[in-house]
């Protein structure tokens, strides 16, 4: 049982639910973040839609954990993840500038693939001869829907990979957290980090922001909360190898937002590369929670 008085796996069904709505809303996140980045830069977006998540942000965290989810022990620790929480938020958000939101969103998927790496290289972590594997097919995905040397080569399409490789630092970098934080207060520190970080630097990029763009600030604040809250909800009531599949379902979202709003249409190489990608990221998911039986 968890401290928030819940068991894992207790409730399968509503972690699926919840991981659902939570990959689409940060797919809806996402997009108003690409039509955004036309008027104005990624910093400045990502200030904003920190400083008008995190009230709500620690209202979710006291009602979830109490005044306890508000305490840190290990500050400094937040505040490296908060770097690389913004690093990797400017790096996905620049791509959209230059990218199809499904192009971008497929190429994040390889984080898992680093993730892998990352652990057997720094953490030591043994790692089997088929995650190996997996590890060169996701690699073999990227290249096929970035397609290097080719004519519809962009040097943007390394910023979504460039995204995948700082998350997946920031997912592993939960391990210097201090045990007795709750998911809620690395939520709270991760939004309170960008606020602050950004507050540093936006006024290097700031434009006065136009009327009719308040909603869209407001909203992109809303489905990025709403939908970080969920999945993190969603990992509380069901196993991880259950929901985290589920996280690759935001391509079809992605897909669908990038057809209805600027009728893009990913071309078949791409979904050739997304194919691989996913599958490798899958099975990674599916060995390493057999590894860790």
């Amino acid at each position: 049982m968890n401290k928030a008085g819940v068991t894992p796996s207790a409730h399968p069904m509503a972690g699926i639910v919840l991981m659902c709505v939570g990959v689409a809303s940060l797919s809806v996140n996402d997009a108003i973040a690409k039509t955004l980045t036309e008027s104005y830069s990624p910093l400045q977006i990502l200030f904003l839609r920190n400083v008008i998540a995190l009230p709500v942000t620690i209202l979710i965290a006291l009602s979830m954990g109490g005044r306890p989810a508000l305490r840190s022990y290990r500050p400094a620790a937040h505040l490296v993840r908060g770097v690389l929480w913004v690093a990797a938020t400017f790096l996905f958000f620049s791509s959209l500038r230059f990218l199809g939101l499904a192009e971008a969103t497929a190429l994040i998927f390889v984080a898992p693939v680093f993730i892998t790496v990352l652990s057997a290289l720094f953490l030591k972590d043994e790692i089997g001869w088929r995650r190996w594997l997996a590890v060169l097919f996701g690699f073999l995905g990227v290249l096929i829907v970035v397609r290097p040397g080719g004519a519809s080569f962009q040097l943007a399409a390394l910023l979504p990979v460039a995204t995948a490789l700082v998350y997946a630092v920031l997912m592993l970098s939960a391990r210097w957290v201090d045990p007795r934080e709750s998911v809620w207060t690395l939520l709270v520190y991760l939004t309170g980090a960008g606020a602050l970080l950004g507050g540093l630097i936006v006024p290097l990029v700031w434009v006065p922001v136009e009327i009719g763009d308040l909603w869209l600030f407001g909203a992109i604040a809303v489905f990025g909360t709403a939908g970080m809250t969920m999945m993190t909800q969603a990992f509380r009531l069901a196993p991880a190898v259950i929901v985290a599949p589920l996280d690759y379902t935001g391509l079809i979202w992605a897909t669908l937002l990038g057809w209805l709003i600027w009728r893009e249409s990913p071309d078949a190489m791409t979904w050739l590369g997304a194919a691989i990608i996913i599958a490798s990221g899958v099975f990674t998911i599916f060995r390493a929670r057999s590894a860790a039986q």
